[in-house]
């Protein structure tokens, strides 16, 4: 008597051992009852029919990498390039994502390798540069009107490396140093234009402060003419330490002459610009 109950016991318990599924955090899994697809099984413990349901597979519905390997591309402006990439995917229909394609992880790598190809092949070098963000975007939205038929959802795309030849990366380094070179050329031609500004500026301010003094005050010609001499004795000492230098004789009678006819330009000069004709 006793024996037939250990039996009935032993054959309970393999029913329960058999048809209990613990299904981890994360993911699910599909069951199949006598070949057709009969349901999902969420994570926790589930419970199957021994011999008539079988879990034909258990994934995971967690975000997952899918690594492109560096891939040869030719530019359209007929440039080699070396692209390497990376997906962000995740399964959003377990049914559809076993159902609906027989291996998804090798569709998805040539699915996405195929695009990344054509996207980049649309292109020139300079756009692969600097249009970097839309190509990801493109590829993702290409690659995302696909794989909603694989229950796949695509969540980023980011070309890591675009790699031309080393020829290629020589010249635009060389075009980036011309280019800077060129920027600072200018900023310094911009920097001298404003330092002669200025400095025409002052020189008309101090003509029009000396015109000015020696129309209040004739006497004060003289000192301004032993000023003229200093700086004219200052200028050729430079002049002669310089070692182009040349010696240049000046007749200070005719320096004068100039000296008395730029001050008296300035006066005149001054006297227009406040509105008095005599000199």
């Amino acid at each position: 008597m006793v024996e037939p109950i250990i039996a009935i016991v032993l054959v309970l318990m393999g029913y329960a051992l058999g048809s209990a599924k613990i299904i981890n955090e994360g993911n699910e899994a599909l069951v199949e009852r006598l070949g057709r697809r009969h349901r999902k099984l969420l994570p926790g413990l589930n419970f199957i029919v021994p011999f008539v349901d079988q879990v034909v597979m258990e994934d995971t519905t967690r975000e997952q990498l899918l690594d492109i390997k560096p891939q040869n591309v030719i530019t359209k402006d007929n440039i080699y390039l070396e692209v390497d990439a990376v997906v962000y995917w995740r399964i959003i229909d377990m049914q559809k994502s076993f159902y609906e394609i027989d291996d998804l992880q090798e569709g998805l790598n040539n699915l996405a390798t195929t695009t990344l190809r054509e996207v980049i092949a649309q292109n020139t070098l300079e756009q692969t540069n600097v249009s970097r963000m839309e190509m990801d975007q493109e590829i993702l939205d290409r690659l995302n009107e696909i794989t909603k038929d694989w229950g796949v959802q695509i969540l980023r795309v980011d070309i890591q490396s675009i790699n031309p030849p080393e020829s290629v990366q020589k010249s635009m380094e060389v075009q980036r140093t011309v280019e800077i070179e060129t920027q600072a050329a200018i900023e310094r031609a911009e920097g001298e234009r404003q330092a002669a500004i200025k400095k025409a500026e002052g020189t008309t301010r101090s003509m029009q402060i000396i015109a000015e003094a020696i129309r209040s005050n004739p006497e004060s010609r003289e000192i301004l003419r032993y000023l003229v001499a200093q700086d004219y004795v200052e200028a050729s000492q430079k002049l002669s330490a310089s070692d182009n230098a040349k010696i240049i004789f000046m007749d200070p009678g005719k320096s004068k002459d100039i000296y008395d006819q730029v001050v008296a330009e300035e006066v005149a000069r001054n006297d227009r610009s406040n509105g008095n004709g005599n000199v």
